[in-house]
C-alpha cells in the first residue's frame, strides 16, 4: 500500500527542516519546535493541514516580524537544491502571515516557487489586491525562471484543484488572458501544460472565451497546437459542437453503431466487464472520429452522475470496424461505486449512437 501523502511531513522531515533553521539561526529551539507540532492531533491531520500547522508552529516559536522573517525563510529554504513539496510550508506562512505586507509578500513567493510551488498561497492576495498581483505575474511571464513563468499560470487558475477559488476571475477571466497569451508557446512543457489547465478552467465558466482564443491560436505550432487540444478537453467531453468541428470531427451522420453488448449484465462492485461493438462508416470517405464511452453512475442518494471515457481518435475507412473495451468497478480515491442499474452509452464525435444497461451489485 503506497504511503499516505500527509507522511511527507514526517519526523525524518522536521529534523532536517530543524538542522537547516539551525545554521542560519541559533537560537532555534528544536525540542520547542517538536513539541508544538507533534500535538495530539498530529496523527490525524492531513497533508494541508500539516502544512498549515508548521506554519503556525514556527510562527509561535519564531516571534519574529515578517521581514527578518523572510530573510530567515530565504537562506533556509535555499540550503538545499531541488524542488519539492514539503517545503511549500514557506509559501504557506506567506499566505498566513504576510497579508498586511503585500509587495515582501510577493518577493517572497517569487523567490520560495523555485524550490516549492506557491501557486495555492498567492490567491488570496489575488482575491484582494487583483490588478496589482495580475500587474506583477504578467511580468513574471517573462522571467527567465520557468517555475515562475508557471506560477504566473497556476496561480492565477480560476477553479485550481484543492485551492480557494476566485470568483471574480471564473465571472470575468479577461484579465488573466494577456498572460496566457504571452505563456501559451513557452519552451517548456511545464509551464505550455499550465496554460492549457487555466484556459480549460475557463471553458467551465466562459467556453466561449477559452473557445475564441482556441480558434486564435490553433495553428500557430506544434507546441501551440497541444496546448489548444488539452485546453479544450472538457469541451470535447462535453460534445461541444464548435470545439469538435475544430479539431476536425464533423456531425457523425453517416456514422453507426451496433452489436453493443457486455459479457456480462450483472458486475460485482470491485469486479469488471468487457464490451464490445461494432461500428460502421456509412460513407464513401474516409472520417475522423472520436469515440468515447460514458456511464451513468448511480450516486450514494441515488442520483445519476455520467462519467466519460475516451476510447481513441482515429481516422476510419468506409465499413466496419470492431471495438473491445474493459471496464473495471473497483472502487477509487476519486470514486465510489454504489449498486443499482447503470447505462452504458457509446458517443461518437460528441453524439450518442448506442446503450446498454447493467445492474451493479
Amino acid at each position: 500500500m503506497a504511503e499516505p501523502l500527509k507522511n511527507l511531513y514526517n519526523e525524518a522531515f522536521l529534523n532536517i527542516l530543524i538542522q537547516d533553521f539551525q545554521v542560519h539561526y541559533s537560537k532555534f529551539d528544536a525540542e520547542t519546535f517538536k513539541a508544538l507540532v507533534f500535538d495530539q492531533d498530529w496523527p490525524n491531520r492531513e497533508l494541508k493541514d500539516r502544512m498549515r500547522h508548521l506554519s503556525l508552529s514556527l510562527h509561535e516559536l519564531l516571534k519574529m516580524p515578517f521581514a527578518p522573517t523572510m530573510q530567515l525563510f530565504k537562506k533556509v529554504i535555499s540550503q538545499r537544491e531541488g524542488y519539492s513539496l514539503e517545503r511549500m510550508l514557506f509559501p504557506d506562512y506567506v499566505e498566513v502571515f504576510g497579508q498586511a505586507e503585500l509587495k515582501e509578500s510577493l518577493d517572497a513567493l517569487a523567490f520560495f516557487t523555485t524550490y516549492a510551488s506557491s501557486e495555492f498561497a498567492i490567491r488570496p492576495f489575488i482575491s484582494q489586491h487583483q490588478d496589482f498581483v495580475l500587474d506583477r505575474m504578467m511580468k513574471w511571464a517573462g522571467s527567465d525562471n520557468f517555475h515562475l513563468r508557471r506560477l504566473a499560470s497556476e496561480g492565477c487558475r480560476p477553479r485550481l484543484p484543492w485551492a480557494m477559488a476566485l470568483p471574480a476571475l471564473k465571472k470575468d477571466p479577461a484579465p488573466i488572458l494577456p498572460i496566457l497569451e504571452k505563456l501559451k508557446g513557452d519552451e517548456t512543457d511545464y509551464v505550455r501544460r499550465s496554460v492549457a489547465n487555466n484556459l480549460n478552467d475557463i471553458a467551465k465558466d466562459n467556453p466561449t472565451i477559452t473557445l475564441e482564443k482556441a480558434e486564435q491560436w490553433i495553428g500557430k505550432s506544434k507546441e501551440v497546437d497541444w496546448v489548444v487540444k488539452h485546453a479544450c478537453r472538457s469541451l470535447l467531453k462535453q460534445g461541444n459542437t464548435r470545439a469538435l468541428v475544430l479539431f476536425g470531427f464533423q456531425e457523425p451522420t453517416a456514422i453507426g453503431v451496433s452489436n453493443l453488448v457486455l459479457d456480462k449484465r450483472e458486475v460485482q462492485i470491485g469486479a469488471a466487464f468487457t464490451f464490445q461493438f461494432d461500428l460502421q462508416n456509412n460513407s464513401d470517405s474516409i472520417s475522423k472520429l472520436r469515440l468515447e464511452y460514458i456511464i451513468d453512475f448511480v450516486k450514494k442518494s441515488g442520483k445519476i452522475s455520467p462519467k466519460v471515457f475516451q476510447i481513441t481518435e482515429n481516422t476510419y475507412k468506409p465499413g466496419q470496424h470492431h471495438f473491445s473495451k474493459k471496464q473495471s468497478f473497483k472502487d477509487l480515491t476519486t470514486r465510489k461505486h454504489y449498486p443499482g442499474l447503470h447505462c452504458l452509452r457509446i458517443i461518437v464525435n460528441g453524439a450518442e449512437k448506442a446503450a446498454i444497461s447493467f445492474q451493479l451489485e
